[in-house]
């Protein structure tokens, strides 16, 4: 107990001769931890809300106006039992789907009358998002003048609604990206500092660690108040970046309660585990940075 206390407390003094290096990685771990703490809620919600996007991709099979019910029955059999990569087939009739657009644009549809010039159509969600183009292909044919014709004559056209689906996809994949190229370089840099903040340790105290040598002391001996000063700044820096994280959600998402709930989902990290694990990346962080600093540096 008494020798980890005089590691502690060299550890503290070193931190104390060394201020500006000592802040500098502090700092640095800080920040990293701030953003860890941003990036992996972010990376979850991006994560989900691609995913619900992909859920809602579709493949629309219009049937032809003249279609009867055995032609519906019989198309609805083959989505479901003969076409690949069909996860689900939900039919909407022609009365169905003219309710529907005449709630969401009742002026135009009022001017219809009892018109209804809407096809019935199956809503055919494919098991992958990027096989929608499969189930299309597999509902063609080529027919006998070379022009692609459907595999069953009383399908009028096919629409693959994936545009929109596949630009949020691209810009959640995006976001991703940037946070994680911040992420890591803001890690890299952490290293790099606390590293220097040991070096600059180290030189500071090369007569005091050469007549340690000469009495005696073992190289674990004179390496773990080093040590304990890289984790001291790594703990320190995690604890102030939850702090103002924990900050943060009880100042602004608390209060926002329609914004939380909009971008909370029941899958993402509760706050409590995800403060273990910035606690447990901020002190990994800091103990790279000393184990760097002391092999390249500490020759005793």
């Amino acid at each position: 107990m008494n020798r980890v206390s005089f590691f502690l407390k060299e550890a503290l003094r070193s931190i104390g001769r060394n201020p500006i290096p000592s802040f500098a990685a502090l700092m640095a771990v800080l920040i990293t931890t701030l953003v860890l703490g941003i990036f992996i809620p972010a990376v979850q919600l991006a994560n989900g809300a691609a995913a619900d996007v992909r859920d809602r991709i579709q493949v629309n099979v219009f049937m032809k106006t003249n279609a009867t019910k055995a032609d519906v029955a019989r198309v609805q059999a083959r989505l479901q039992n003969d076409t690949p990569h069909v996860k689900n087939v939900v039919f909407v009739s022609k009365a169905k789907a003219y309710e529907e657009q005449k709630r969401l644009n009742p002026a135009a549809y009022g001017l219809l009358g009892k018109v209804n010039p809407l096809p019935d159509t199956f809503r055919v969600t494919p098991d992958d998002a990027k096989n929608g183009s499969a189930i299309v292909a597999s509902l063609q044919k080529e027919g006998v003048s070379g022009k692609t014709t459907f595999v069953d004559s009383k399908i009028g056209s096919t629409k693959e609604s994936k545009n929109e689906a596949g630009k949020i996809v691209k810009i959640t994949g995006a976001v991703k990206l940037s946070l994680g190229l911040l992420g890591g370089l803001l890690v890299i840099a952490s290293i790099l500092l606390i590293s220097n903040t040991i070096r600059l340790s180290l030189f500071s105290r090369r007569r005091e660690i050469e007549v340690m040598k000469l009495v005696g002391a073992t190289d674990s001996f004179i390496r773990w108040p080093f040590v304990i000063e890289g984790l001291v700044l790594g703990a320190m820096g995690g604890l102030v970046a939850i702090v103002l994280l924990g900050l943060a959600k009880l100042t602004i998402l608390n209060q926002l309660e329609g914004i939380a709930t909009l971008i909370s989902r029941p899958d993402m990290i509760q706050f409590g585990p995800l403060i273990g694990l910035l606690v447990l990346s901020s002190v990994a962080v800091a103990a790279a940075g000393s184990g760097l600093s002391l092999r390249r540096f500490l020759r005793v």
